[in-house]
Order: C-alpha cells, then structure tokens, then sequence
C-alpha cells in the first residue's frame, strides 16, 4: 500500500554557511584553489569609466555586523550595457563577489559606475548595481538594489525605486558618496530594514 504524501513532513531549511566562503569565495578564506576566483574588482581592470570604492557593512536584526556575509553582485557598464546583452566593451566583466571581513563584518569593491540602462516600455533606469547577499542564517538568498546619491534626478524617474513605498523607505537602496567611495549599509531587519526585491 502507497502512504500518501499528506503524511510526510516538509524537509528542513538549510542556510547557506558556515562554510559559503570556502566554496564561493576559498581565497579569503586562506585556500588557494582556483587560478583566478571572482574578486573585489567587479568591472574588470580594464573597463572604461568612472572608477568608484563600494563599501558597506551588513547588519541583522539587533544592528550587529554579519562577518560572514557573501555578496554578489551585478551591473551593468559605464554605457549601461550588461554583458551578453549587447555590444558590450571588451574586458567588462560586470560580476563578482565581495564578501565581508571576518573581523569587522565591511565588504569592499571596485568597479566603474554603471550608465543608465533602459528597463521596459523605453524608460531608462537609474543608475544601479543589483546585489544578491547569502549567509548562514539566511534561508533565501536576498536581493536589493543600490542606488547612488549624486543621480537624484534619474533616482526620481527610476521604475523599480518609485515602486517602493512609502517614499522614505526608498533611501535604504540609496548609497552616499564621498570622493570616488560610496557607502552603502544593509540592514536585514529591524529600524530601517533594507527594501529587497521578490526576484
């Protein structure tokens, strides 16, 4: 006699760590293993445009660093060209990984600042790097955006931003600039929580 599947219970969830730097990310974890592992400079040494730091910490719900936190992320060029989407620049890769310190929890990475990119119905998107963040305590990876803050005007016109209500919370996907640095801090939960996307 077949049991029916009204039955059985739902598998466990699984977390991503600890152990998601050895496999994503072995080099900062002291393991020499790939003869060039996706690294802090997302554009490529050679991509052209404006060079810029992206630098943050990512907080959980009592406002402590996650020190074990790994970051993908995404973008497009200076021209606002993704790679395999066009013709794109030769030597623009457009994605990595950054992962945060083991001691104070702040990710780093270098890239140029993407150009607008036109989104659907012909409307061009802000500025923007798609991030993907994944670390032990977190079921599913999460996604969010980041904008800058010196692109106010193309920020206000942005299709996925104005999605997100109410407007104040919009300054969570939003990085500061000084110099050629943009800080952007993520926070999981709690006081100002992070938008992040259903992708």
């Amino acid at each position: 006699m077949v049991q029916s599947l009204n039955y059985l219970k739902e598998t466990a969830s699984q977390t991503a760590g600890p152990y998601v730097h050895i496999g994503l990310a072995p080099g900062a974890a002291g393991f020499d293993i790939y003869r060039k592992e996706l690294g802090h400079d997302i554009a490529g040494p050679n991509a052209k445009g404006e060079r810029i730091t992206v630098t943050g910490i990512v907080y959980d719900g009592i406002g402590a660093p996650i020190k074990d936190i790994l970051i993908e992320t995404w973008q497009a060029n200076a021209d606002g060209v993704y790679p395999g989407a066009g013709d794109v620049e030769e030597g623009f890769v457009g994605w990595g990984r950054a992962i945060s310190d083991f001691d104070t929890g702040r990710f780093t990475f270098e890239t140029v600042k993407p150009g607008r990119v036109m989104g659907r119905n012909g409307k061009l998107m802000a500025p923007h790097i798609s991030l993907w963040l994944v670390a032990r305590g977190i079921n599913l990876g999460l996604s969010t955006r980041m904008y800058f803050s010196d692109e106010a005007d193309a920020n206000a016109e942005d299709q996925v931003l104005n999605l997100v209500g109410p407007p104040e919370r919009r300054s969570t996907m939003i990085a500061s600039r000084d110099g050629s640095t943009y800080t952007f801090d993520i926070r999981v939960q709690g006081d100002n929580e992070t938008v992040f996307l259903d992708v």
